[in-house]
């Protein structure tokens, strides 16, 4: 049984279908669904989702839940107890930083930044990653060899071109490391796993107002392979408090993208010439 948050679209969406193609139990979770769209009027629900990974072969259990909020969680973590044996895995993709974002300003120097931008960042990004983990780790560990996947942006160390953003992941990061330690002697992984610049909605909406180059980019499918991959590695707790790549993990695993390639790790330059411009203190618009 495996728990997929921000499932509604996306790298989440891909997630679970690929789960579900699998053979796992794919709990999708998310605020957005067919009775409740998203605010952005962005396409995608856990419903959808749903339907999608019955269409693949899998089994799937549409749950709303908004990871930012206790009381949501609280629900999700009865539901599950009452309703299925086990918890073997938690992947946390949900991550609301991006809304209320004036995305035109995203490289903007932080003393130009809206604050509010800092509060969504962490209260829809980091939170829903460290309240959900903490909210599902016991049914992990009553499982006797779970795994916590944090999906997190990064570039091998390189700034990611917001103060906010860079923060909020490289917190990911460190809190993915903290876990480690405290789960590995219960036999529970925490690993977080960089994907590379993936087609997303979102991403592909930006590209259909200002076109820039998709050669670089993957397909959210191929994340979705690695976290099959890692699930399903009877020694993932080696990997416990790693910051693992996609394109790396292609290698040694032997999965590919929807097209057969598989895309190496995603590096800054390639993002600098996806976007082919910079602002007016020469940084990346991407």
């Amino acid at each position: 049984m495996a728990v997929v948050t921000g499932a509604s679209r996306g790298a989440g969406k891909a997630i679970a279908i690929e789960l579900g193609r699998a053979g796992w139990t794919v709990i999708a979770t998310a605020r957005s669904t067919r009775l409740v769209p998203s605010r952005e009027g962005i396409s995608g629900t856990i419903d959808d989702t749903a339907e999608s990974i019955e269409a693949a072969g899998g089994s799937a259990v549409p749950i709303r839940c908004d990871h930012s909020k206790e009381e949501d969680l609280a629900a999700l973590e009865k539901r599950i107890r009452e309703e299925f044996p086990s918890l073997d895995l938690l992947v946390n993709s949900a991550w609301g930083g991006y809304e209320e974002h004036d995305l035109e300003g995203f490289t903007r120097p932080f003393w130009e930044q809206p604050t509010h931008h800092w509060e969504r960042m962490f209260t829809a990004g980091v939170r829903p990653t460290l309240l959900t983990s903490a909210r599902l780790a016991p049914l992990l560990m009553a499982s006797g060899r779970g795994c916590v996947i944090n999906i997190v942006a990064w570039l091998e160390g390189d700034y990611l071109g917001n103060l906010y953003y860079d923060t909020a992941k490289s917190a990911i990061i460190r809190m993915t490391e903290g876990m480690a330690r405290e789960l590995r002697s219960q036999r529970v992984a925490a690993i977080a796993l960089v994907p590379g610049f993936m087609r997303t909605e979102r991403v592909m909406a930006s590209h259909a107002v200002h076109p820039f180059d998709l050669a670089a980019t993957e397909s959210p499918t191929y994340l979705g392979r690695a976290v099959v991959a890692l699930a399903g590695d009877p020694d993932v707790l080696s990997e416990s408090g790693r910051l693992l790549y996609v394109g790396d993990l292609a290698k040694v695993y032997g999965f590919t993208d929807v097209d057969g390639t598989q895309p190496p790790r995603f590096r800054s330059g390639e993002l600098e010439k996806a976007y082919g411009v910079t602002d007016a203190r020469g940084n990346s618009t991407g």
